[in-house]
């Protein structure tokens, strides 16, 4: 592979290392939302 090929596959790397964080990150929101909602319910 060149040296434009290993710069490409960097940041591709990169830019799905984000979209793990992103998504890890939207689905801990959403549990946290669920928890709360269920929380908020049972004490109603």
């Amino acid at each position: 592979m060149s040296e434009q090929d290993d710069r490409i596959r960097a940041r591709q790397r990169e830019r799905a290392k984000v979209m793990a964080w992103l998504l890890g990150g939207f689905v801990v929101l959403l549990f946290a939302i669920t928890i709360v909602k269920i929380q908020a319910g049972m004490g109603a």
